[in-house]
């Protein structure tokens, strides 16, 4: 009876996902939002590197928007630049989400590269919780083969310049097997533990084993999480040297 009705929550999760998505369109950019251009300079002060949900459009998602407004709110007027990961953010987990993982990796190692003074805040939201807490592992899942580019965990080096991690609605070990049977865990790294924060609603149920609102899901851009995070990722910056 509980797998049944843990499964009961989960698809119910998944209901939560898509009206997250019609959250997402009636929400109207206000004046004064912060978006990515070709006219930002090329080492921005701040490169935040964000996952979006499951069924989000392109870009960082509701959640990753009131994330970084917040954020840029918080540091002004040093520059914050936006990177979205490119990857489907489809109910295809296995391979959509490996391909999350090959892109944000990439950009990792590219800006660490390019941009070495840049403070990079790594983040997601439901689907690219995971995807981004993925990228941090320490080790490759034994039998579990590699998404296209990528040879192995991402540099030491790297870990320097990710000045805060935040993780919104992560899906929880039940949530995972529920979708994937079999799926790696989602294990934090350990150069990357401690500039990590974890948000999940408790009623959530895609990151509360207890959680059973649907709605909660959809609630982090605006039950004060994404300014939780804002200010954990600035005391985080506050607390490491540039790289």
């Amino acid at each position: 009876m509980h797998h049944r009705a843990h499964a009961v929550r989960a698809l119910g999760a998944v209901g939560a996902l898509t009206a997250a998505v019609l959250i997402a369109v009636t929400v109207l950019i206000t004046p004064g939002t912060f978006v990515a251009s070709a006219t930002v300079e090329p080492c921005p002060d701040v490169d935040v590197i964000f996952a979006r949900g499951t069924f989000e459009p392109p870009g960082v998602g509701v959640t990753g928007q009131a994330f970084v407004d917040a954020l840029q709110a918080h540091v002004a007027p040093k520059t914050v630049h936006i990177s979205p990961v490119d990857y489907p953010a489809s109910l295809d987990f296995t391979n959509g989400a490996g391909a999350g993982v090959a892109n944000a990796a990439t950009q990792l190692t590219d800006e660490a590269s390019r941009c070495p003074k840049t403070r990079i805040v790594l983040g997601g939201y439901s689907q690219g919780a995971a995807v981004s807490a993925y990228v941090t592992s320490d080790t490759v899942p034994a039998n579990f083969p590699l998404p296209e580019g990528l040879t192995g965990p991402l540099p030491p080096e790297v870990a320097r310049h990710v000045a805060a991690i935040v993780l919104f609605g992560k899906p929880s070990a039940g949530f995972l097997d529920f979708l994937v049977h079999g799926a790696p865990p989602i294990d934090i790294g350990h150069l990357y533990a401690a500039k990590t924060i974890e948000l999940c609603v408790p009623e959530d149920p895609v990151c509360s084993p207890s959680g059973d609102q649907r709605g909660a899901h959809g609630s982090y851009a605006t039950n004060g999480m994404a300014e939780q995070a804002a200010d954990f990722a600035v005391h985080a910056m506050a607390r490491t040297s540039e790289p």
